[in-house]
């Protein structure tokens, strides 16, 4: 694994092999900044990495300029991985230990986006997507992101706008209730 752009662009992120995870494929990951960086100035950005596992998306975020990122995984290994690595790459990244659909309850402020790769066999996968506009946690023009596998289809859910798949990787996108320029 290893971050695909920004000014850490080509580290390697050398992961235990005892993480609870299945990383996003860099191919997948590369398409998706891609289109973030189309759409977002990523340095002004509140973001919320759900179910963060190794982190590498948090990283890559942190490696493309944004400032304000929190990463949320209940496994004590993956979140001592985050923490150690964000801090050994000089990023600043808030590490929180906790189950993400109780994170979403409690939760009070809106973030620009929302990435969230949960297992894949996940059976209450569209509990993110209730809690996350339940609670109004997308600012106007926001995005929910949630990665997903080619056997669950998302399209169902409001707000949703798109869906991009790279090999066996889905990206279900929803935006915000207000379009940002409302």
């Amino acid at each position: 694994m290893r971050i695909i752009g920004g000014t850490h662009k080509g580290r390697v992120i050398k992961t235990p092999r005892d993480l609870p995870v299945r990383p996003t494929t860099d191919f997948a990951k590369e398409a998706l900044f891609n289109i973030l960086q189309n759409r977002f100035n990523l340095s002004d950005c509140r973001i919320l990495d759900l179910f963060s596992g190794t982190g590498h998306i948090s990283l890559e975020f942190a490696s493309r300029g944004a400032q304000n990122i929190v990463s949320v995984d209940l496994n004590n290994k993956c979140v001592s991985f985050i923490s150690a690595t964000a801090e050994a790459f000089g990023f600043k990244v808030s590490v929180i230990k906790t189950d993400v659909f109780k994170f979403l309850e409690k939760e009070k402020e809106p973030f620009d986006l929302i990435f969230a790769d949960p297992p894949y066999d996940l059976k209450n996968i569209d509990a993110i997507h209730t809690l996350v506009y339940q609670h109004a946690l997308l600012k106007p023009g926001g995005w929910l992101i949630i990665e997903h596998g080619e056997r669950t289809s998302l399209k169902h859910l409001a707000h949703f706008i798109n869906q991009r798949r790279y090999g066996g990787v889905n990206f279900s996108i929803f935006e915000s209730q207000l379009a940002a320029h409302e």
